[in-house]
């Protein structure tokens, strides 16, 4: 492996995760209340399943784009 490879997959996943964490911040201001206190302090198992689900949707969707 050279430098170029590494680099660009550094970026890549950089990418993938800040992407990540920007639609998780969408998903939490289109559900009603706040997602975190919800599924932390009421125990709130549904949204929980509901985050981990467009957590891992998400994921696939820019593993795909970024493969190509």
């Amino acid at each position: 492996m050279n430098l170029p490879v590494i680099v660009n997959s550094l970026i890549y996943a950089g990418l993938g995760i800040v992407i990540l964490i920007l639609s998780f911040i969408v998903i939490d201001m289109l559900t009603p209340g706040k997602m975190w206190h919800e599924i932390m302090d009421k125990q709130n198992r549904a949204l929980a399943q509901l985050a981990g689900s467009a957590a891992i949707g998400i994921s696939i969707i820019i593993a795909a784009a970024i493969h190509g």
